[in-house]
């Protein structure tokens, strides 16, 4: 059980820093011809960013820009109430506060993500042409909302022994 415990912490750290990293970073969508990059927040050019962005939607921008700090600020919370409820629960009760927390982190990440990929995902520009690819920062996006739910779930089923 305990070995379970530590593997579930680690994985939500895991996800934390991800998400740190998929919202801070400015690695969303990548040019292939050029040295290219845009984010959530800079567009960069050969190494040096400005605030410039290429999207045209600026309100769907600004959702996602929301709900990818609030699935981090969910995120860090749940991490908090489960070790507050490691320490503090009676034995046999289940970790089911902080598997909610969780699965709103997920539910924010995939509104994040999906407004992002709805919006963003296929759409070409002078700044970008039909030859850029996904960052790391999206791919990180997804893998966090896989880590979520199942983070999440195991919360919900796992009881304290």
């Amino acid at each position: 059980m305990l070995v379970l415990l530590a593997g579930i912490f680690v994985v939500h750290i895991a996800t934390v820093i991800m998400l740190f990293v998929s919202t801070i970073a400015n690695v969303w969508m990548v040019s292939d011809g050029v040295d290219a990059s845009v984010g959530l927040w800079k567009y960069c050019v050969s190494g040096s960013c400005n605030g410039t962005l290429p999207y045209g939607n600026e309100d769907a921008l600004k959702t996602v820009q929301a709900f990818m700090i609030l699935s981090i600020i969910f995120s860090v919370i749940a991490l908090l109430v489960f070790v507050f409820q490691l320490f503090t629960m009676e034995k046999g009760n289940r970790f089911l506060l902080s598997g909610a927390t969780m699965l709103v982190c997920w539910l924010c990440i995939m509104i994040g993500a999906s407004v992002y990929t709805h919006h963003y995902a296929n759409t070409t520009s002078n700044y970008f042409p039909s030859t850029s690819h996904h960052g790391y920062c999206f791919i990180l996006t997804w893998i966090c909302f896989c880590f979520s739910f199942i983070i999440g779930i195991l919360y919900l089923v796992l009881r304290k022994k």
